[in-house]
């Protein structure tokens, strides 16, 4: 058990390694993968290429359908005749002439004229029928209208409309010599008259159907053994269609259920090799990002994450590939880690992606390409206007990458699909998004970004407002030390941010007890006049204790009470060790000292430096350019000898430099200026 608390860390990243493999694995696309290469336009790179099987050359999506746009437009709809419909109005006209116009005073004759007349415009209306809604649903010429068991094709123009219906009614009675009744008889009809016509919408679709079914996929074959395409050959229209028939049936061939395991196997040893060349970076190159589980798991789900969704994606419809923000990988990376790790993962999940996208060349070129625009252009991500700027430009390699691709592959840049435009700008807006993706980052891993050390660094948040009202003398000395931090990091190109908001927080456990500390006493009386040196040490000390204390229950970020845990490392507290040596004699250093961590970084170290540095400096009487210079490298010097920055990544050289600025901000602060006249 003890051995497996030991191992906890490293055996957490083997089960995290194994997960990962196997959600990609299973969500790569079932089907082997092609042997060759090709792309339109560009010469056949390999050996001559025979058929090795029999096969079938596919029509293209496009041709397809064309060709179901070709039957359904030549497809014609089917209409029913209704006679029950003709039946009711013919009975209902006999019920208007025995009911309504034997009360007229019509002679007989004039009567049995008029019902003639009548039945005879009745008969000429529904010989063929009235289509409903006046035909306004017809799009053709012609229809099938299906009438006592069989379907004719009629002319649409040989249906009766409504208004056409009194023009009919109007000439037959003025040719039987009765136009004194057209009013009268025009609107009967148009009280009689109903669509008998109707759209028959099943027997349609099942026209349609059969039609389709009729449609071929393929337009002739290819035989074993016959030559598809020669070394050197250009990769044209033709040929084009033959190898992706080929690619198409090898792949479906390939995948059966005695090949199935081989090729899982080979899928999981390939994408086993990608992760595991990031781990071995890790290792090699970013060791603390590989010593903690929790970055390491961050850095995981972020490719899995991008991995999911465009397999997804293409799932859905594969023409969608680049809405994906690929670039929002690199973009994050960099914003918590460093540009170089940003770029390696960013192109470890471009290889693994190439298993599932189309045109695979295509899509590894550009992905790659804008990975190292984003990685070059995006910096200080907290500026809204840059993160545009970058955006704008990342958007902008997409389209001219894909507009350089299509001039390969057609020659000219004719037939562009400005649809693929369109998703490189709404893959652009999307990208958009990494802001609040940011701070949702840094509350579920706890990681921090150079916004949130935006936001920490603003001395009007409660915390520092607190701090400048509580301990005023502190918060000055936390702002100089701040300021010469930033410029010692800017030098070394260390984090400026980072160690500003670390300088500036730093200090924050002397606000419990402010008049302890020299800074804050505004008056002669010194508390630790009526305390033993031994208790005055510990109060001083306990103030990186309270500090920690402090700042969780203000949720500061962890990288920020690094600060204020290590700002001391275990230096002694000579003054009152001193004191009390000179009391007692013989004494325990380690009471006197700062329980530490060291420092653990560049950043840290630097904070180390600048804040012994701005507090002994208060000492100084009458500064000049040799006393500060001596001054300085006395302080650095003794840390170093005391062994406070073995554990901080930071060398001589950069020490030295930061030795160096400390001076010249040193000087220009004790600068000495003109005596004015009274």
């Amino acid at each position: 058990m003890d051995n497996l608390y030991k191992k906890q860390s490293l055996i957490f990243k083997y089960i995290l390694y194994i997960a990962a493999v196997a959600f990609i694995v299973f969500f790569l696309p079932k089907g082997g993968k092609f042997k060759y290469e090709f792309q339109k336009g560009k010469p056949w790179q390999f050996e001559n290429l025979y058929a090795p099987f029999d096969f079938s050359i596919k029509k293209t999506d496009s041709e397809i359908t064309k060709e179901k746009q070709s039957i359904e437009s030549a497809q014609l709809p089917y209409y029913n005749y209704d006679e029950k419909i003709v039946q009711g109005i013919r009975e209902k006209l006999e019920k208007e002439f025995d009911d309504k116009w034997n009360n007229t005073g019509l002679r007989n004759n004039q009567k049995n004229r008029l019902e003639n007349s009548s039945k005879a415009i009745l008969d000429s209306i529904y010989s063929k029928g009235i289509l409903q809604n006046n035909g306004k649903q017809v799009q053709r010429n012609f229809i099938y209208l299906v009438k006592d068991n069989e379907a004719r094709k009629v002319r649409v123009s040989e249906f009766y409309r409504v208004n056409e219906i009194n023009d009919l009614v109007a000439r037959v009675l003025e040719d039987n010599n009765l136009s004194t009744f057209t009013n009268e008889t025009q609107s009967l009809f148009f009280d009689l008259i109903a669509p008998n016509v109707s759209f028959d919408n099943n027997l349609t679709q099942k026209a349609r159907d059969e039609a389709l079914s009729k449609l071929s996929y393929t337009r002739g074959t290819v035989d074993q053994g016959r030559l598809i395409i020669a070394k050197g050959e250009v990769v044209e229209a033709e040929n084009l269609k033959v190898l992706e028939s080929l690619k198409a049936e090898y792949e479906s061939e390939l995948w059966t259920a005695n090949n199935y395991y081989y090729i899982l196997i080979g899928y999981t040893v390939l994408v086993a090799l990608v992760l595991i060349m990031l781990f071995l970076f890790l290792k090699k190159y970013r060791k603390t990002v590989y010593d903690n589980n929790v970055k390491v798991t961050f850095i995981f789900f972020n490719i899995l994450l991008m991995v999911f969704i465009t397999t997804m994606v293409i799932k859905y419809n594969d023409q969608l590939v680049f809405v994906v923000p690929l670039c929002i990988l690199p973009l994050i990376l960099k914003t918590f880690f460093d540009a170089r790790l940003g770029l390696f993962v960013h192109v470890l999940a471009v290889l693994i992606l190439g298993f599932v996208v189309p045109n695979s060349f295509e899509y590894i070129f550009l992905q790659i390409i804008t990975g190292i625009v984003t990685i070059l252009t995006v910096s200080e991500l907290y500026k809204r206007a840059n993160l545009f700027v970058s955006v704008g430009q990342i958007t902008l390699i997409y389209i001219i990458g894909y507009l350089a691709f299509h001039t390969i592959h057609e020659g000219d840049l004719s037939d562009i699909e400005w649809y693929t435009l369109g998703l490189f700008l709404l893959n652009g807006m999307i990208t958009l998004f990494v802001q609040p993706l940011i701070y949702i980052y840094e509350k579920v891993f706890g990681l921090v970004s150079d916004v949130s050390l935006l936001e920490l660094s603003d001395t009007n948040s409660k915390l520092l407002k607190e701090l400048s009202n509580k301990a005023p003398g502190t918060f000055h000395h936390s702002l100089q030390v701040a300021n010469l931090a930033e410029a010692a990091a800017n030098e070394i190109g260390a984090n400026a941010m980072l160690v500003r908001v670390g300088a500036l927080y730093h200090d924050i456990g002397k606000m419990n007890d402010p008049t302890f500390f020299t800074e804050n006493q505004i008056t002669n009386v010194n508390p630790h006049d009526e305390l033993s040196p031994r208790d005055s040490a510990r109060i001083i000390i306990d103030h990186v204790i309270k500090g920690i204390e402090i700042a969780r229950k203000n949720n500061i970020p962890d990288r920020i009470i690094d600060f204020i845990r290590s700002h001391h490392g275990t230096t002694l507290v000579y003054y009152f060790y001193k004191k009390q040596k000179d009391l007692e004699g013989e004494l325990n250093e380690e009471d006197f000292r700062y329980p530490g961590p060291l420092p653990f970084s560049r950043e840290t170290a630097i904070l180390m430096m600048a804040d012994s540095v701005e507090a002994a400096s208060k000492s100084l009487k009458d500064p000049t350019f040799l006393i500060i210079d001596e001054f300085v490298d006395k302080i650095i010097s003794g840390q170093m000898k005391a062994n406070q920055f073995l554990n901080a990544d930071i060398t001589f050289k950069e020490i030295e430099t930061i030795k160096k600025i400390f001076k010249q901000k040193l000087i220009n602060i004790y600068h000495l200026r003109v005596e004015y006249p009274e």
